[in-house]
């Protein structure tokens, strides 16, 4: 399976690179925005684009082109503003999934935000959830066949392998690690097409926590 990862550069993206190419043997191709970022991965020996979530949707289906799969991890990070959240998590993430209907693109696995679909729960970074909650409606609202991870409060420590999956849970933290080990799963797992849930550190395997949302 080749798979486009938009947000390679991030740290989601960069561990959703390496284990698609080295755990599963799928091509994994990062979409950088900057020149030096597209030569870095070259030089690693992977495939990389030129695109911007900025540039048009035009510019993002021609990256997609050739692609089975994309994955969604973009983010405009919390040393910006509310207008790069609107402008990266909300009106970049409809880009991409515009473009991957014009390219027909069917797959899209989208890494969105622990209850980003309950308002109730929301935390005080509102905007953030807000741009969140309707990226992931306009994906659920496409014709493509996605699915929507939901992590929660994102760790920056070896991941253990073991979490929690379903439609609700209580926040709770995760190690990025094992963020990308459930997406690369839930890219080989049809049966996790049109489901959505949190994601958070837990007491069982990814593919056995992956069953609890069926």
């Amino acid at each position: 399976m080749k798979v486009l990862v938009i947000g390679a550069n991030g740290q989601i993206g960069k561990q959703v690179m390496d284990k698609l190419s080295e755990t599963t043997g799928d091509i994994p191709v990062a979409m950088v925005r900057k020149e030096e970022q597209l030569t870095d991965f070259k030089n690693r020996g992977m495939e990389a684009v030129h695109a911007s979530l900025t540039g048009t949707v035009e510019d993002l289906a021609k990256a997609m082109q050739g692609c089975d799969a994309v994955v969604f991890t973009a983010g405009s990070g919390g040393h910006t503003g509310y207008d790069q959240t609107l402008l990266i998590d909300l009106d970049g993430a409809g880009k991409a999934i515009e473009a991957a209907e014009k390219a027909d693109v069917s797959r899209f696995v989208m890494v969105s935000a622990i209850h980003a679909n309950d308002r109730e729960k929301w935390s005080a970074i509102e905007p953030y959830m807000a741009a969140k909650h309707y990226a992931d409606k306009m994906l659920m609202n496409s014709s493509l066949d996605y699915t929507i991870v939901r992590p929660g409060g994102l760790l920056n420590e070896p991941g253990i392998g073991k979490v929690k999956a379903s439609a609700s849970l209580e926040r709770n933290t995760i190690p990025r690690e094992d963020v990308a080990a459930t997406i690369v799963e839930v890219l080989h797992n049809d049966q996790t097409i049109h489901k959505s849930f949190d994601l958070v550190t837990g007491e069982e395997t990814i593919g056995e926590a992956l069953k609890g949302i069926w």
